[in-house]
């Protein structure tokens, strides 16, 4: 498979990972479905990419984390790099500078949301950028994106002037990407993983992953019970 993959994540720590689905989950219970959706990210990504061609970029103490040795062996044939940057568009950027450097391109980035992107999604998405010699832009359907391929490192610098996190996200993106003289190709849409509705969406659509066993377990308790819910490191 030509180019690489980088995935930017970070550490599944209680507290600091899905805060959001922590208020209703828990903080045990949001990060190791964060871990999940990380070890199935990872999962996916080397079923398309050979090792040398996978990069890492990780924020935070995997030492804290969750499922930490599962993390630490599935990523072990993988360039685990940290992310520099202050902001998050900051460190987009950075980490596919280290992709090209690293591993090469296209470089496909994707997150640790989108536990449900399947390995065809991801050679897709390569391949159009290598067919097209331009970035590919995959929508999330809540207005950001999930996935950028750049096939020049300088084309993410343009993240470092687009507010991330906003329901415009995708759109402000894909027009500095055009402003800059990279129209992006437009990839296939797919759900983040924010609020318990996207969990339950995305644990329907792809029941096999490690997120949706997690997720059931999860929907089968009572209320008054899911806060305490504890996971293994």
């Amino acid at each position: 498979m030509r180019g690489s993959i980088l995935v930017m994540a970070k550490a599944p720590v209680p507290g600091l990972a899905k805060t959001r689905l922590a208020a209703r989950v828990g903080d045990e219970a949001a990060a190791d479905l964060a871990a999940a959706a990380l070890l199935d990210t990872l999962d996916a990504a080397a079923q398309v990419w050979p090792r040398g061609r996978r990069v890492l970029a990780l924020a935070g103490d995997l030492s804290q984390a969750l499922r930490e040795k599962s993390i630490r062996r599935m990523a072990a044939d993988w360039h685990v790099v940290p992310q520099g940057g202050v902001t998050f568009a900051e460190r987009l950027v950075d980490g596919h500078r280290q992709a090209h450097r690293l591993a090469g391109g296209p470089v496909v980035q994707v997150g640790m949301d989108t536990p449900q992107a399947h390995p065809d999604q991801l050679r897709a998405v390569a391949d159009a950028a290598h067919d097209h010699d331009r970035p590919v832009l995959g929508p999330a359907l809540d207005g950001g994106w999930w996935v950028l391929v750049t096939t020049h490192p300088h084309q993410a610098r343009v993240l470092a002037g687009v507010p991330m996190s906003r329901d415009d996200t995708g759109r402000l993106t894909a027009a500095a990407l055009t402003e800059a003289g990279h129209p992006p190709v437009e990839g296939p849409a797919l759900r983040d993983v924010d609020e318990v509705e996207d969990a339950q969406a995305v644990a329907l659509e792809a029941p096999g992953t490690r997120f949706a066993e997690r997720w059931r377990s999860l929907v089968l308790l009572p209320e008054a019970d899911r806060g305490s819910t504890g996971a293994s490191r």
